[in-house]
């Protein structure tokens, strides 16, 4: 016995076969038009040079560092959260994809009965034979159910699911770029912090001995007590100011311990005793492209969620129209466990369409829409405003860059010319005709300059760290985000 579906319903049906997947009803994508005035190339002073972006950090060619960043980027615990989001991204993308797919359940079934014949139609008051009717029912089937994407619904709502997933890979190399960017910072923090140590108990020395020198003067008279008092105050103010440098590394040390995903108690295997990492004064290439910022995963992740609202508007319109479902059942029943297998004599076949209309539904479908829209809206202004961020922040960048190198220039320029005040003093006590306490003002001039310079080249490093992070990592050989794998497998 064959069953077919009506005649009436048969070219509808047809019909919409053919049509199913045709009509998608999200909005054009449009960039902002923030965007469309932007300059082709950021402005900066003209300068020549070549960068090689992979592992850039390499640079500054510092083993340390080298294994600080590999031991962040392996054990870091918001990477380890970042990493979670978007494996849960990826499979809410696969959900979503899922209803693109005709969907095929098994069932099977056994029951049993046993009730009185007395009473019923079936049995006869003091008449013989049974009085109670058993049955024992089994029955197994195989559905089948299929969603014809006619308006574009399911498969707005895949695309939308797969650009969140897609953010979701950007959000975790952003994470990465900002992992790497503290550790470099907390790095070149411990650097600067410890020579700031070492040179105020080098300036603390030199001020105990020239408070010794002018309690001898004042004792002879030749020193008045303002003079004393002044020293002697200058002496407290270095001494005082050492237990807070101190604590500050501790502090520095302890965040790097958390980047790198341990106890602070167990960051001085890692950071050694030495720490010498090379300044990099390489000018930044001029004229770089503003395609650049492409690279940026913040501005790629707001791309994909801008995407993800454009289709999840056009999913949302969708459900203001028809929607038409196939469904089809085969199976077997019997009275028997065996009789299942008799698929011959024993079969069932059931084939529908339903066609199913929103007629009222209280408003619920356009407000989603108008949600939806509001959504679409928000992320527009949500992109625009990344990218004008991007923009600022890569041309401050730049420039601060240029800046710290000319005053890197200049403080060391100035070490030079303490140096030699301060060699000057010296061979002029060892002859005689200096003091000695002149010879102490111009060491501790040259060990101020110092810790002027320590603190300037922090500076430089981070300020080039700075060009990297506001560029997404590197400013050549872009490598934009690739979408994530998300399989297509249906589930067993």
């Amino acid at each position: 016995m064959k069953i077919q579906i009506g005649s009436t319903l048969s070219p509808m049906v047809a019909v919409l076969l053919m049509t199913s997947g045709c009509i998608s009803l999200e909005p054009q994508s449009v960039a902002p038009e923030i965007t469309a005035g932007m300059p082709e190339q950021f402005a900066q002073p003209d300068s020549d040079g070549r960068y090689q972006s992979d592992r850039w950090w390499t640079a500054f060619q510092d083993p340390v560092l080298n294994n600080l960043l590999d031991e962040a980027l392996g054990n870091n615990l918001d990477l380890a959260e970042a990493s979670a989001r978007l494996r849960a991204a990826e499979a809410q993308a696969r959900v979503s994809k899922s209803g693109l797919f005709p969907q095929v359940n098994a069932t099977l079934d056994s029951s049993y009965s046993d009730s009185p014949l007395a009473g019923t139609a079936f049995g006869a008051s003091g008449g013989i034979g049974a009085s109670r009717l058993e049955i024992e029912t089994y029955s197994s089937s195989l559905g089948f159910s299929y969603e014809l994407d006619i308006w574009g619904k399911l498969r707005n709502d895949a695309r939308a699911g797969r650009a969140d997933a897609i953010a979701a890979a950007a959000d975790l190399q952003s994470v990465r770029l900002a992992v790497m960017a503290e550790v470099v910072t907390s790095y070149f923090d411990i650097v600067d912090a410890r020579h700031q140590i070492e040179l105020t108990t080098k300036i603390i020395d030199i001020l105990g001995d020239r408070l010794e020198q002018t309690e001898n003067r004042y004792q002879r008279g030749l020193a008045t007590s303002f003079e004393l008092y002044q020293v002697r105050q200058d002496f407290r103010n270095i001494q005082a100011g050492l237990p807070q440098r101190e604590i500050q590394l501790t502090a520095t040390e302890g965040q790097l311990a958390v980047l790198t995903g341990r106890y602070s108690d167990n960051i001085a295997d890692l950071l050694g005793t030495r720490l010498s990492p090379q300044l990099v004064f390489t000018p930044i290439p001029a004229g770089l492209p503003m395609d650049l910022l492409a690279q940026r995963p913040d501005i790629f992740a707001e791309s994909q969620r801008l995407e993800s609202a454009r289709f999840n508007l056009g999913a949302r319109k969708a459900e203001l129209f028809p929607s038409l479902s196939l469904t089809a059942g085969t199976g077997t029943q019997s009275g028997q466990p065996s009789g299942l297998f008799d698929v011959m004599d024993k079969w069932i076949l059931n084939l529908g369409a339903g066609l199913t209309a929103p007629l009222f539904q209280g408003g619920r479908i356009r407000a989603n829409i108008e949600i939806a829209d509001a959504q679409y809206a928000q992320q527009t202004a949500v992109y625009a405003r990344t990218v004008l961020t991007a923009f600022q922040e890569v041309t401050s960048a730049i420039n601060r860059y240029e800046e710290e190198r000319q005053r890197y220039r200049f403080l060391f320029s100035q070490l030079d010319e303490a140096g030699a005040a301060a060699d000057l003093q010296s061979r002029r006590f060892s002859t005689g005709v200096g003091d000695y306490v002149d010879y102490l003002d111009a060491l501790r001039a040259q060990y101020q300059v110092q810790s002027s310079l320590s603190s300037a080249a922090r500076d430089v490093a981070l300020s080039r760290l700075a060009v990297h992070r506001a560029l997404g990592g590197s400013w050549n050989n872009s490598q934009p985000v690739t979408a994530p794998n998300i399989s297509t497998s249906g589930d067993s």
